[in-house]
């Protein structure tokens, strides 16, 4: 009895929930078998360098996220001495107060 139950509850789920391809389905393995394309980076080509006009925007793209991972670093300082209370001199572009204006009051980090 029980075995019939189960059946006739797997071809109801069967039937209303419908399927996703397995991991062995020809659909997931067409998708595994298409090959992903390399990054393509003037350090890739082995036998001839980068131009200087390729260096040149790699040095200033990892100058960019050099900048980008101080400015993450510092915001990181001022939220975690802000929790302990200390009032951290953190500007930024635009800010509408500049640094001096920490140090006129006295506050150091």
């Amino acid at each position: 009895m029980r075995d019939a139950i189960a059946r006739a509850l797997s071809w109801v789920l069967s039937v209303l929930a419908p399927r996703h391809p397995g991991r062995h389905s020809a659909a997931f393995l067409a998708e595994l078998s298409t090959p992903i394309p390399a990054p393509v980076t003037p350090w890739s080509r082995p036998w001839s360098g980068p131009t200087k006009e390729e260096a040149a925007a790699l040095f200033r793209r990892e100058a960019e996220t050099t900048m980008e991972l101080g400015v993450i670093q510092e915001r990181r300082r001022a939220a975690a001495l802000a929790t302990m209370g200390v009032d951290y001199p953190y500007t930024y572009e635009g800010a509408p107060f500049p640094r001096s204006a920490f140090a006129a009051a006295g506050v150091s980090a």
